[in-house]
C-alpha cells in the first residue's frame, strides 16, 4: 500500500481546505455587497422618487456602482484563486499518481492506466470551474431568505417554498442521474482503453483485418457510454427546464403578491422590487447546482476512484543513497508467482555473479526468462527469496538511486516522444559526450547522423518513424548510457541485422573490460559466445548453470542428436 501517496492526497486536500478559507472570506464580502442592489432599489422607490432629490440619487448611484465594481473585482480574484487551487492540486498529485500507476504495472503485473491522471484533471476542472461557485454561495441562501421575510412574511414564505422545491429537484436530479452517469463514465473509460490499445497495435489490426471486429467491439462500449450520457442528460435537461419554469413562476408570484401587498398598503413598491432581487439571489445557487450537477458528479466519482486506486500503489523504496554498485549479483532461492496465479513462474532460483561476468539465460518460451531479468533489476518483487546487488536487496533500493547504475533493454522496445538525444539520455538533456559515447557503443552513431536533425531528430510515440532495428539500437544506447554497472539485455538482437549484432558483441566486450555485470536473455547460440556463464531455465527451474562451454556443449550435442534422428526418419 502506498502510504506516501495516501498521505500526499490527505496533505494536498488539507492545504486546499486552508486556501478555501480565503475563498470563503471573499464569498462573504461578495454576497454582502450583493445587498447593495436591493437596498439601492428600496431607497430609489421609497425615498428618492418621493423626495425628488437628484443629489441623493447621484450619491446612491455612485456608492452602488462602486460596490458593484468591488464585487466584480472580488469575484474575479475568487475565480483566479480557485483556478490556482485546482492547478496546485493537479501539480501536487499528478507525479505521485503517474509513478504509482507505473509501479502498479511493474510490481503487480497490472495494466498501466492513466485514468488516475484523468480523475485528477476532472477534480481540477471542478475546483477551478464554475461548478463550485454554487457551493460557495449556498450558505447565503438562508440569509437572503431572512431578509425577504423582513420585507414581508408572505414574500418570505413564497421564497422559502420555492427554495425547498428547487432543492428537492436538485436531490431528485442526483438520484435519477447518478446510475446513468456512473455507467456512462465506466463505459467511457473502457472505450478509451480499447482505443489506446488499438493505437499501440495498429500494425497488427491493419495487417490481419481485425479492424471491423475491433470497431464493432469498441462501438458497443462507446455506445454504452453515449446512451448512458444521453439518459443522464435527458433526465437532467427535464429537471433543469422544470427548475427554470419554477424559478420564473416564483418571480411572477413574488411580483404579483408584492403588487397586491403594495395595493393593500402592507409594503412599499421599493420593498417589492428588493424582495424580488433578494429571492433571485437566494435561489441562484440552488438553480446553478442543478445545471452543474453533471460536473459535480463526475468530480465526485473521480475522487472516489482516486481514493480506491491510491492504496493499491506499491510503496516505493526509500533508502539512504549508496555508492555506485560494483555488480555483485546474488539471486537467493527466488520464487515468483504472478498475482492471482496458481503455478510459480520461477521456483527456487539460486545463483551468483561477480563483477565483469556475463551470463546468458536461455530456455524455451514461457519459462520465465524475462521475469527473472525483471526480478534482478528490482522491477518485480519475489514472492519468496531475495535478489541482491552488492549485498543490498534490490527491492529495498531506491529505484531513483539505483536506476542510473543499471541498463535495461526490454523485450518489447519502445522509445518515448522526444528527441533521439533525450531518449538515449533517459529523458534528460544529457551530456553530449556521454550520449555520443553510448550511441557509438551501440553502433548507431552513424545511423543517427543520417537522420534529418541528427541527435535532435524528434521521434514519435514508441519510436514512430524508425525501423525496428533502428529503435532497437537506440534503445541499446539508452541501456548503455552512463556506463552502468549492471546491464540486462532481453532479446537484445531480436531486430538487429549483422551490423547491429556485431556492434552488440563489441559493446559486450567493452562492458566486460569495465567489469560491468551483463545478463543476456536470448536464443541464438551465436550471441552466447561472448558469455562467461549460461543458465538454462525449464519448467520454472534451473536445469543447468555453469561455464558457457560446460552448459552449451551438451545442449548442442542434444540438438544435433535430435536433428540426426529426424533426418534418419
Amino acid at each position: 500500500m502506498s502510504f506516501t501517496t495516501e498521505k500526499q492526497l490527505e496533505t494536498t486536500l488539507g492545504q486546499c481546505k486552508k486556501a478555501l478559507i480565503f475563498v470563503i472570506a471573499f464569498s462573504f464580502v461578495i454576497n454582502l455587497l450583493v445587498l447593495c442592489l436591493p437596498i439601492y432599489m428600496l431607497q430609489i422607490y421609497d425615498r428618492v422618487i418621493s423626495a425628488r432629490s437628484v443629489d441623493t440619487l447621484l450619491l446612491l448611484s455612485v456608492i452602488t456602482v462602486f460596490a458593484l465594481f468591488i464585487m466584480a473585482v472580488l469575484e474575479n480574484v475568487r475565480t483566479r484563486i480557485m483556478v490556482r487551487i485546482g492547478a496546485w492540486f493537479d501539480e501536487s498529485l499528478s507525479p505521485e499518481v503517474l509513478s504509482g500507476s507505473i509501479a502498479l504495472q511493474l510490481r503487480q503485473g497490472l495494466s498501466a492506466s492513466v485514468q488516475g491522471l484523468r480523475d485528477i484533471t476532472a477534480i481540477r476542472a471542478f475546483i477551478g470551474g464554475n461548478a463550485i461557485i454554487p457551493v460557495l454561495d449556498a450558505p447565503w441562501t438562508p440569509v437572503f431568505l431572512g431578509f425577504v421575510f423582513l420585507l414581508h412574511p408572505m414574500l418570505g414564505i413564497i421564497a422559502t417554498v420555492g427554495a425547498l422545491i428547487l432543492f428537492s429537484i436538485a436531490i431528485l436530479n442526483d438520484i435519477t442521474t447518478r446510475a446513468a452517469h456512473k455507467k456512462a463514465n465506466e463505459s467511457s473509460i473502457l472505450a478509451m482503453q480499447q482505443a489506446e490499445s488499438a493505437a499501440r497495435n495498429a500494425d497488427a489490426i491493419e495487417a490481419m483485418g481485425i479492424m471491423p471486429n475491433f470497431i464493432k467491439h469498441w462501438t458497443s462500449l462507446n455506445n454504452d457510454s453515449i446512451q448512458g450520457q444521453v439518459a443522464a442528460n435527458s433526465k437532467g435537461a427535464l429537471l433543469t427546464a422544470s427548475s427554470k419554469f419554477i424559478r420564473m413562476l416564483l418571480q411572477i408570484s413574488m411580483l404579483g403578491v408584492g403588487a397586491y401587498l403594495v395595493i393593500q398598503n402592507e409594503m412599499t413598491a421599493g420593498a417589492m422590487i428588493a424582495g424580488s432581487i433578494l429571492m433571485a439571489r437566494a435561489l441562484a445557487p440552488v438553480e446553478q447546482s442543478i445545471s452543474a450537477w453533471g460536473t459535480a458528479i463526475s468530480a465526485r466519482q473521480s475522487y472516489r476512484r482516486l481514493k480506491e486506486q491510491i492504496p493499491a500503489f506499491p510503496e516505493r523504496a526509500k533508502s539512504m543513497p549508496l555508492p555506485k554498485p560494483k555488480g555483485h549479483v546474488s539471486v537467493e532461492k527466488v520464487t515468483y508467482f504472478h498475482p492471482g496465479g496458481a503455478e510459480p513462474v520461477l521456483h527456487g532460483i539460486h545463483f551468483k555473479l561477480e563483477p565483469g561476468e556475463a551470463l546468458g539465460i536461455i530456455g524455451p518460451s514461457g519459462t520465465g526468462k524475462s521475469t527473472l531479468a525483471r526480478l534482478i533489476l528490482g522491477n518485480l518483487t519475489p514472492t519468496a527469496g531475495t535478489v541482491r546487488l552488492d549485498n543490498m536487496d534490490v527491492a529495498k533500493w531506491d529505484p531513483d538511486d539505483l536506476g542510473p547504475h543499471c541498463g535495461y533493454l526490454p523485450q518489447d522496445v519502445e522509445l518515448f516522444p522526444g528527441t533521439i538525444r533525450q531518449n538515449i539520455a533517459r529523458m534528460s538533456d544529457g551530456e553530449p559526450d556521454k550520449v555520443i559515447h553510448a550511441a557509438k557503443l551501440a553502433g548507431c552513431h552513424e545511423l543517427i547522423l543520417r537522420q534529418p536533425q541528427g541527435y535532435d531528430t524528434v521521434v514519435g510515440e514508441r519510436g514512430l518513424g524508425l525501423s525496428g532495428g533502428e529503435r532497437q539500437r537506440i534503445a541499446l544506447a539508452r541501456a548503455l548510457y552512463g556506463d552502468p554497472s549492471l546491464i540486462v539485455l532481453d532479446e537484445a538482437n531480436a531486430n538487429l541485422d549483422g551490423v547491429g549484432e556485431a556492434a552488440l558483441q563489441r559493446a559486450i566486450v567493452y562492458l566486460k573490460s569495465r567489469k560491468a555485470t551483463i545478463i543476456l536473455v536470448g536464443h541464438r547460440p551465436s550471441m552466447m559466445q561472448s558469455m562467461d556463464k549460461l543458465l538454462v531455465l525449464q519448467d520454472a527451474q534451473i536445469r543447468a548453470f555453469g561455464g558457457r562451454d560446460e552448459v552449451l556443449k551438451p545442449l548442442l550435442e542434444q540438438s544435433a542428436a535430435i536433428a540426426q534422428k529426424g533426418g534418419q526418419k
